[in-house]
């Protein structure tokens, strides 16, 4: 991930505080033997850690109060807190989340186990108001945290893999929980469903466009014409430095999937591409609109395969 692309509270900015100078200085960071190669902490400090033989490993030790901020957020991301500080505790005033990627958009950060560590996000609304789109581990506090953000009336689940919380958050706010009826054996007790494969307008500026494909009833919300919550649908790769989806893990149907990319891709218009898994990424709206074609042409020539995570190409 480019520099310019990092979260704003994970660039060098000058002045630091002790503890980041301290965890800055000091070496015996790691990665231990629970990692599940997620490649959550490779989006978060991408010059720190890298995959080795199916799992995340150190390079090298942070050298700044930018790095230290970046190898603390992916820390704290981290489903199962494989990456530790030899011999101490993370310091929870270095929690960095939730994490500012946009005016409206910041990253829950703390990624649970039982979405197999998808990212989630919280977008905020003109009125003040905030969605949150997939979700974090469950804990009260970081619920009372987000709603430092505004009063949380929306929990949109993008498909069945990341239902897990939603329930539990929704009553916590008093919002909302969203999921598609071809999902809706992972969150029976949703308050909407959604059905069909038309787009459906939810809220200010947001739609759900019902995406067959990687789940029977997977779904990506468009926001503003500005953010794509792509859930596993699609996500940008490192590796290909492009869009692409997860074809060695679609659970439904990747033939559906290419018939569900004809379908919609024409009336996607975004710039930010917000995953569960795999990379961010912004790029001009119109750019993005190309590589939503270009896309769109490769899927329609895959055949199914059987299922493997160690083919996927982040």
């Amino acid at each position: 991930m480019n520099d310019d692309l990092l979260p704003e509270s994970t660039r060098d900015q000058g002045a630091v505080t002790e503890a980041e100078k301290l965890s800055a200085g000091e070496s015996g960071w790691y990665v231990d033997t629970r990692c599940t190669n997620c490649d959550v902490a490779r989006q978060l400090a991408p010059e720190l850690i890298r995959e080795t033989a199916g799992r995340s490993e150190m390079i090298r030790q942070p050298r700044n109060g930018a790095e230290a901020r970046r190898l603390h957020a992916a820390a704290f991301a981290c489903p199962v807190r494989s990456i530790r500080p030899s011999g101490r505790r993370l310091d929870d005033a270095l929690d960095p989340f939730p994490l500012a990627l946009d005016d409206d958009v910041h990253l829950c950060g703390h990624n649970s186990p039982r979405t197999a560590g998808a990212n989630s996000y919280l977008l905020r609304r003109p009125s003040g108001t905030v969605m949150m789109i997939d979700t974090p581990r469950w804990s009260s506090t970081l619920a009372t945290r987000y709603e430092e953000l505004g009063s949380v009336t929306d929990v949109l689940l993008t498909h069945r893999d990341h239902a897990a919380h939603g329930r539990r958050y929704a009553d916590r706010f008093g919002a909302r929980l969203w999921i598609h009826a071809d999902d809706l054996d992972a969150a029976p007790d949703a308050d909407h469903v959604l059905r069909g494969t038309d787009p459906v307008e939810i809220g200010e500026g947001v739609t759900a466009h019902p995406l067959p494909g990687h789940t029977r009833g997977s779904v990506l919300y468009i926001a503003d014409e500005r953010y794509c919550f792509s859930g596993d649908s699609l996500y940008w790769s490192r590796t290909t430095a492009d869009l692409e989806v997860a074809e060695s893990v679609t659970w439904y149907s990747i033939e559906e999937l290419g018939a569900s990319l004809v379908r919609t891709a024409d009336r996607l218009h975004f710039e930010w591409l917000l995953p569960g898994h795999g990379d961010r990424k912004r790029l001009p709206a119109r750019e993005m609109t190309t590589r939503m074609k270009q896309l769109t042409a490769r899927v329609q020539m895959l055949r199914p395969r059987p299922i493997d995570f160690t083919a996927m190409r982040y």
